[in-house]
């Protein structure tokens, strides 16, 4: 029985090894390509719903934007605070911006998806690049290398969207390692070309694959998913690129307690169930094989089964994965959470799993 134990236990770090070199290492050792600024115009879209505080000190940094020719689209979505006063006040003072006011309309309430179909619509122009409005460009280069990676081809764009760190709190390392980690598969199957997601805080595609694909008339009921069941209807192999150069990145103030952050996790997981079979299929893969290689060492372990062979096996997992997640993690800017790796990774597969099964009982809060 231990022997048939070991030999999945095997098994089960060769999928993993799998993962963190053809798929993860498709990203984590790769080069940016060089790209050639473009001139092409672009819209910004910004999609709010009471988010006064942050528009009002973020929507300066997409002004100060060093691009020849852009709008930004601001979308209120019926907000009860005074976002609509500070965008109105932003658009008389700048013509390259645009507002568009969504009422509540019965057939989508409160639905964030219906309000972004209004702001792709009125944008003037058909190269889109979206961030959310708690969300701030790192550099004022941002919009500049987003759209130099559109060619004729490539009409899709998937870049970082990190967290701003926190020193000395360990939620803002949980939260930061597992946007690397989320960001480094992504990135990685979009290599390979299997693209299956993108963030809204950081994406940015023409607007003919929105309309190609009927918009989001497909999922309108999910709440959530506007970004990466989006890219997972419309992205392939041959349209969809990546960014991830330094100046490309954009920042959220990241939540401050566990309860506020499993939340959040709740409405993005529910949401991947919606994925095409394979993306749910490698998405699984990759968790099922996480969490049995901690079970299934554990085992070991406390059978004294091999110590020897058995702790090499854990080790040579360890450190292959951390040299992969290590490289991704210098290119995302996160390499400081890498420190706490081990650690990191256990905390996060069991977190994992509470969502999975209280997911399973009740349903995560959407939109706001």
């Amino acid at each position: 029985m231990l022997d048939l134990l070991f030999y999945i236990f095997i098994g089960v770090v060769a999928i993993q090894l799998v993962y963190y070199s053809l798929v993860f290492g498709r990203f984590s050792f790769s080069h940016s390509k060089e790209t050639n600024p473009k001139k092409i115009p672009v819209s910004v879209i910004v999609c709010a719903k009471n988010e006064a505080e942050n528009v009002s000190k973020f929507i300066p940094l997409l002004l100060n934007q060093k691009y020849p020719e852009f709008e930004i689209v601001l979308i209120d979505d019926s907000s009860s605070d005074n976002t609509l006063d500070i965008f109105e006040e932003f658009e008389k003072n700048n013509s390259n911006i645009k507002l568009v006011k969504v009422k509540n309309n019965e057939a989508f309430w409160g639905n964030k998806k219906f309000a972004l179909t209004l702001g792709i619509k009125a944008a003037k122009h058909e190269y889109l690049v979206f961030t959310d409005a708690d969300c701030y460009p790192e550099t004022e280069n941002w919009l500049q290398e987003m759209s130099s990676h559109f060619t004729m081809k490539k009409t899709i764009v998937l870049g970082y969207g990190a967290y701003e760190k926190i020193p000395n709190s360990f939620i803002n390392k949980l939260i930061r390692f597992e946007t690397l980690l989320t960001a480094t598969q992504y990135f990685g199957w979009a290599k390979i070309g299997k693209p299956y997601m993108g963030v809204g805080r950081n994406l940015a595609y023409k607007r003919e694959e929105f309309f190609r694909v009927n918009g989001f008339i497909d999922h309108m009921k999910i709440r959530s998913g506007d970004d990466d069941l989006f890219i997972n209807q419309a992205s392939n192999n041959s349209n969809t690129t990546i960014c991830f150069s330094k100046n490309s990145f954009t920042y959220s103030k990241p939540k401050t307690s566990f309860k506020e952050w499993f939340t959040q996790k709740r409405r993005h997981i529910s949401t991947a169930t919606n994925y095409k079979f394979f993306d749910r299929f490698q998405l699984s893969v990759f968790y099922l094989s996480q969490i049995s290689f901690l079970i299934l060492a554990l085992l070991l372990f406390a059978f004294q089964y091999n110590w020897i062979a058995v702790g090499s096996i854990c080790v040579g997992r360890y450190l292959f994965s951390w040299i992969s997640l290590g490289y991704a993690a210098s290119k995302l800017k996160e390499s400081d959470v890498m420190y706490w790796y081990p650690f990191l990774e256990l905390v996060l597969i069991f977190t994992q799993l509470n969502i999975f099964f209280t997911n399973l009982f009740s349903k995560p809060v959407h939109w706001k």
